[in-house]
């Protein structure tokens, strides 16, 4: 199978994009905040009369409650109480979805204090979008993010899970270990009575 990729978006010029997502890119006058990405999945030997073209856009906005819980869960992370998710995404520096049709199946976020901490967060593609590039656009996304809006100063990080690593450092991202390691606060549970 070979994947040909095409995306475009209103505000990108060619080169940069290209380089940054490893795929090709096109101007299109669009809504700045959507941009239309073209998936092209065929035999390495069809005709373009053969490819099936299936649609996802790209929105630059915080995901709902709902659609962030169902990401979440859908994509394999752990699920996050309507409480949680109601006081942290309000609080989201950067939010990126990717829509097949108006059906969300993939986001990401940026969190942290918008000058001296950053952290990459709920990159996520639901399962049966999952293998088509996707994970790369939001990175991408996510990216250009950093890119423009992060002061030099800035600390950008992540916690990567198992393979996902590899698609993080694609866009830079480097062990930290052993020099620091990431920790995370476990709750003590309470006591059974």
């Amino acid at each position: 199978m070979r994947l040909d990729t095409d995306f475009m978006r209103n505000d990108d010029s060619r080169q940069d994009r290209k380089s940054r997502c490893q795929w090709s890119a096109s101007i299109c006058s669009m809504n700045p905040l959507r941009s239309l990405i073209g998936f092209k999945l065929a035999p390495k030997n069809a005709s373009s009369s053969e490819i099936p073209l299936t649609m996802y856009t790209c929105l630059l906005e915080t995901p709902s409650i709902q659609v962030y819980q169902a990401l979440r869960v859908g994509s394999g992370l752990s699920g996050k109480t309507d409480e949680a998710a109601a006081r942290g995404l309000p609080n989201s520096l950067f939010a990126v979805q990717i829509l097949h049709g108006a059906q969300p199946v993939g986001m990401g976020r940026v969190i942290g204090d918008g000058g001296c901490f950053f952290q990459v967060v709920d990159i996520a593609v639901l399962r049966e979008h999952q293998g088509k590039g996707l994970g790369k656009r939001i990175m991408g996304e996510i990216l250009r993010f950093i890119e423009t809006q992060v002061p030099e100063s800035g600390y950008v990080s992540l916690i990567a899970d198992g393979p996902a690593q590899d698609l993080y450092a694609q866009f830079g991202f480097v062990h930290t270990a052993p020099r620091s390691v990431g920790m995370a606060y476990k709750r003590p549970r309470p006591a059974d009575s």
